[in-house]
């Protein structure tokens, strides 16, 4: 099985049949037959292709999965995911998507996606469409594709992009999970290849567009699991918004670091109230602290607002986007159908 590459967006010629481009901040400048580092990306007769209009997977699971906690609880999403990846993570458990060209263990996986087909999908499954498991930051033209088809679409991404793509995507994404996998710019690219920078402007752009924005932070040893690392990665997100919902995700060993040990609870815990001390408002850890974990709560009158299983909502609470105790906003995009 081999890549069909079609034209691709952000691109810009450059002398002797070379191109730029301009998808992330890496701004390769392709000779003639030359792919980008993402391998998805390439320059044939001084056109830029892209080979991500493809479906690998694409499959329903709930919108508590990506993981989203504010954005329409409840809902339900047909995940879509082409291969390729900016990053090159050691750990990351879909590798064998992500590091198609890279890797001897990643071949090429999938077919041409058809966004009509797709979209139907999604609508006889009463889901909205998202990307994810690898990057969906490297298939814009897939999403704009998917967007003429009305339903909403949220991506699970690194945030690796360049302001021009964010600009370019961000009228039709109704919310996206970045990624922020490091407290400082050595360790994120010890761990991905790529500075640490524009994902945290990422952030700040998709909110300044209306995006709806969570974040996740995987706990890996040694780049984001130490309190001061997670003290240092917890403030710089309360600066942008003490209202961004951060997700602590328990790191577990897979692909290049399997010899290094899971997330004991225990630390997941304390990361939690590091945290709630930086002056996050909702911080959230997925399955290792239960139930609690993954509670709502004001932060106002500690009421309990929503409730939810590992992969589902429970029950919401809330009036409208107020506490029902105390009245005060909470911020999210709260409407339950997609």
């Amino acid at each position: 099985m081999e890549p069909e590459w079609r034209p691709a967006v952000l691109t810009a010629p450059l002398p002797g049949g070379r191109v730029r481009c301009g998808l992330c901040p890496y701004n390769c400048g392709l000779d003639e037959g030359q792919t980008g580092p993402c391998q998805v990306r390439r320059n044939r007769d001084g056109v830029l292709e892209t080979a991500t209009f493809t479906a690998a997977v694409a499959h329903i699971d709930a919108i508590e999965r990506k993981p989203f906690y504010h954005l329409r609880p409840g809902a339900r999403v047909l995940t879509v995911a082409s291969p390729g990846c900016t990053f090159s993570c050691g750990y990351c458990i879909n590798h064998r998507l992500s590091q198609y060209g890279r890797e001897a263990t990643s071949p090429w996986l999938g077919s041409a996606a058809v966004p009509a087909e797709l979209a139907t999908q999604a609508r006889e499954a009463d889901a909205m469409l998202g990307l994810s498991y690898t990057e969906p930051g490297l298939a814009p033209e897939l999403t704009l594709a998917l967007a003429e088809h009305g339903l909403p679409i949220v991506w699970k991404t690194n945030g690796f992009l360049t302001p021009a793509a964010i600009d370019l995507v961000a009228p039709v994404l109704l919310g996206v999970n970045i990624d922020v996998k490091a407290a400082d710019t050595r360790s994120h690219r010890d761990l991905t290849g790529a500075p640490l920078g524009p994902v945290l402007d990422a952030i700040e752009r998709f909110l300044a567009a209306d995006v709806w924005v969570e974040v996740c932070t995987p706990l890996i040893p040694g780049v984001s699991a130490s309190p001061e690392q997670l003290d240092t990665i917890a403030h710089r997100l309360a600066a942008i918004s003490p209202d961004l919902p951060w997700h602590l995700l328990r790191f577990t060993p897979d692909f290049k670091m399997l010899l290094d040990p899971p997330t004991p609870p225990a630390m997941l815990e304390s990361a939690r109230e590091i945290g709630h001390q930086a002056g996050l408002r909702f911080v959230y850890v997925e399955r290792a602290l239960g139930t609690p974990g993954r509670r709502t709560e004001c932060p106002d009158c500690a009421a309990t607002l929503v409730e939810r299983g590992i992969w589902a909502t429970h029950e919401v609470h809330l009036r409208g986007d107020k506490c029902p105790n105390c009245g005060a906003h909470i911020p999210g995009r709260w409407e339950v159908r997609p």
